[in-house]
């Protein structure tokens, strides 16, 4: 068993944990992590996206009153099953355009430019975001979506297939510019994120099979425990800071992020490539 390799699955799991959920863009800090630690090969992409399953068993522990008391009403509650579609619609537009365009996202898109863009554009609608007057704000709880809500959600998480967005930014920075209290987005970007990293892990990991074995078992298991282990503490700590503070401090991160990717790929440190 090689221990600087599970050593190395264990940082990584760790970065995943720690940024899925934040409007950061996980994608950008485990292809930084990947470089300096030299786990970047091909065995290694498929591997970020697999432990992606940990981040998201944590934020199924995090919301399993929510979740299990919605599977229970399904049969007979009209709120569970409008709940329930909502996720669903704002899921599929994700599944449809993943697969129509992402192998030519990630030939054509992962280019330092458009990382670094991603990263300082996002920062500054975060801010836009932040200081829009509070009239602004029409949904309270996920419970007050409409289909057609859940729907722009859905489109607007496509915008994260670009490389450096942020998937959670793209949701919770979205949904609040849809009308949605900071509170509601930053739940349903939760429930959202579900099905899409579970549906995504296992693409990748049927799409990419030829490239495992058994040998990598070890590796895998102790990525997804870190992941789901440091996402279980973001995703609680996320929570109660929002509920004091704005994601102004992200916006700030997310532009000095985006000049260290100019100024890695410039220096030749990182290799921003799919």
């Amino acid at each position: 068993m090689d221990l600087m390799l599970l050593l190395k699955a264990a940082v990584m799991g760790v970065v995943e944990g720690l940024t899925e959920f934040l409007p950061i863009s996980s994608t950008g800090h485990l292809i930084l992590a990947g470089a300096l630690l030299g786990f970047d090969d091909d065995k290694a992409k498929v591997f970020d996206i697999a432990i992606q399953t940990g981040a998201i068993l944590a934020v199924i522990i995090v919301y399993w009153q929510k979740i299990s008391s919605t599977v229970r009403a399904l049969p007979h509650s009209a709120d569970a099953q409008r709940f329930a579609l909502n996720v669903f619609i704002a899921f599929v537009p994700a599944v449809i355009l993943g697969l129509l365009f992402g192998k030519a996202i990630k030939a054509n898109l992962f280019t330092p430019e458009v990382v670094a863009t991603s990263f300082i554009i996002g920062g500054f609608i975060i801010l836009w975001a932040e200081r829009r007057q509070a009239s602004a704000v029409r949904i309270g709880e996920v419970e007050d979506m409409r289909w057609q809500d859940a729907l722009k959600v859905g489109l607007v998480q496509c915008v994260a297939m670009i490389p450096g967005t942020s998937r959670s930014g793209a949701t919770i920075i979205g949904g609040m510019l849809l009308g949605m209290s900071r509170k509601a987005a930053t739940d349903f970007s939760f429930y959202l994120a579900i099905p899409t990293l579970i549906g995504a892990g296992a693409y990748s990991l049927y799409k990419d099979r030829a490239l495992l074995s058994m040998a990598d078992a070890p590796m895998f298991a102790v990525g997804l425990v870190f992941s789901f282990l440091s996402a279980w503490v973001c995703v609680r700590w996320l929570l109660k800071f929002i509920s004091t503070n704005s994601f102004e401090v992200f916006a700030w991160y997310r532009i000095v992020f985006g000049l260290v990717v100019l100024g890695t790929s410039y220096l030749g440190l990182v290799s921003w490539s799919a």
